[in-house]
């Protein structure tokens, strides 16, 4: 009744290399940047140490979401459809506008009779802060204070339609997801 004992190394050698080949596999395609994780964000992530403190700078509102815009010495059409887009956008939050503010950022020579069709809160921008922002952007600011994401400069009316959905996608996304603000 005694069978003859078989050579138990060939599973143990099958069982090995079916736990340890997906995990060679995965080290190689991540050491060899074969893959990019999806993102789902529209707007350009800046880097965690941008924020106010560091371009010298004061929050104007402190734990608070904000959307910043630094309103250019000569605001031209496209500038005004960026303040449109802005007021929009701000309305599109719906129910959570109350959580984000659109903050309109001033320099020396910014042009103030833009303001006159839409009301904004302004504050007088610092130097880095006009520095990093020289092109009409917009960038998004979370409640700490960091400048989280930035949406540069499109051309046309339906590129800037299609930014300001872009960007209250990300705002909703970030606003559900945060515990602060």
């Amino acid at each position: 009744m005694n069978s003859p004992k078989k050579s138990g190394a060939k599973p143990l050698i099958i069982l090995l290399l079916v736990f340890l080949l997906p995990v060679v596999a995965a080290k190689i395609v991540l050491s060899m940047n074969l893959y990019h994780g999806g993102a789902t964000n529209k707007g350009e992530l800046l880097s965690p140490e941008t924020s106010y403190a560091s371009l010298a700078m004061e929050n104007p509102r402190p734990r608070e979401w904000q959307v910043l815009y630094l309103l250019p010495g000569d605001c031209d059409a496209l500038c005004l459809d960026r303040l449109y887009i802005l007021k929009q956008s701000h309305v599109a939050l719906g129910r959570e506008q109350n959580r984000v503010h659109t903050m309109i950022l001033l320099s020396e020579n910014s042009d103030i009779s833009a303001l006159t069709l839409h009301s904004f809160e302004t504050v007088k921008a610092s130097r880095a802060m006009i520095e990093m922002l020289d092109d009409q952007q917009m960038v998004i600011v979370d409640p700490l204070g960091s400048l989280v994401m930035r949406y540069s400069k499109v051309s046309g009316r339906a590129q800037q339609i299609l930014q300001g959905k872009s960007l209250v996608s990300d705002l909703r996304k970030m606003l559900k997801l945060s515990r602060v603000g």
